[in-house]
């Protein structure tokens, strides 16, 4: 069997675009992983919301991502974990570190971007992008420091909306340059530019962040296949679903003390198919009768 980086590797290089849900913790990346997701996207505003129960804003450390990325890596394996690095938490030899811990923990590809730190969301108003240069340098480091080339390097500009589309393209070419693997120009905002940018960088994987009720159309992946998108991310579908049935639940629950039906929910024991208690039970069953 392939290990999720090989197995990226091969999804780069074939001919259909590589669709890749958003998922915040180990359960819902393994529910991903079981429903067919060829690759799944560890998003970092949906983890901060798991997490801290808090926005996307720069609030979680490098640690307490790569301990997410660890825990989701191994419950979706042999799936590609594509894990956000946000700003890479600091400079260059900050990025490094995150390079290291996130391709130690199984993640397949690790995305960099040019914000500012303290971060916000891509699709928020008022960001600040660094200077090219310091963040071309992350990048730069950022490569050097993974232990094997299968492990990718995405680049993500957020410049589009704070300085404009040419700077944006302008840091993607450096960016490119700087040896990243896969180009992600975030928030383009209307269909020309998105098409533009498909057109000028052909050759180079290319990423889609399509977010509900965010700055760019909102497209499917076979749409996007056709304009030349390579990855297309879902980073917050199953987030804001989630959160929206939470409400329901516990409002009825508490309100007008009212359990959700079967419909409604998995069974207790499909919930134990789905985190693997059958297969664990069977490997405890096997290590006794061989004692």
């Amino acid at each position: 069997m392939s290990s999720p980086t090989t197995y990226f590797e091969k999804l780069l290089a074939g001919d259909e675009i590589i669709l890749a849900p958003g998922a915040y913790d180990a359960l819902s990346a393994r529910v991903a992983a079981q429903a067919g997701a060829k690759a799944i996207y560890l998003s970092g505003f949906s983890v901060t919301g798991s997490v801290l129960g808090m926005p996307d804003v720069g609030l979680m450390s490098a640690t307490e991502m790569a301990d997410r990325v660890r825990a989701m890596a191994a419950a979706c394996e042999p799936t590609p974990l594509i894990a956000d690095g946000d700003t890479g938490h600091g400079g260059p030899l900050n990025a490094a570190r995150l390079v290291s811990l996130y391709e130690q923990g199984g993640a397949a590809c690790i995305q960099i971007e040019d914000q500012v730190f303290p971060k916000r969301c891509g699709h928020m108003a008022n960001k600040e992008v660094v200077s090219v240069e310091v963040a071309a340098a992350k990048i730069r480091s950022a490569c050097a420091a993974r232990q094997s080339s299968a492990f990718k390097i995405m680049a993500r500009t957020d410049a589009r909306a704070p300085l404009g589309y040419d700077e944006a393209i302008r840091r993607a070419d450096a960016y490119l340059e700087a040896g990243a693997d896969i180009l992600f120009i975030e928030a383009p905002q209307s269909m020309d530019e998105l098409v533009a940018i498909a057109e000028r960088y052909s050759d180079i994987p290319l990423v889609a962040n399509m977010v509900e009720d965010g700055k760019t159309p909102y497209l499917d992946g076979e749409a996007l296949q056709e304009i030349g998108y390579k990855i297309a991310l879902f980073p917050v579908s199953a987030l804001l679903c989630v959160t929206q049935k939470l409400e329901s639940v516990y409002a009825n629950m508490l309100k007008a003390d009212q359990l959700p039906d079967d419909e409604a929910r998995v069974s207790f024991s499909r919930y134990n198919e789905i985190v693997g208690l059958p297969e664990l039970l069977a490997e405890a069953t096997d290590a006794d009768s061989s004692d």
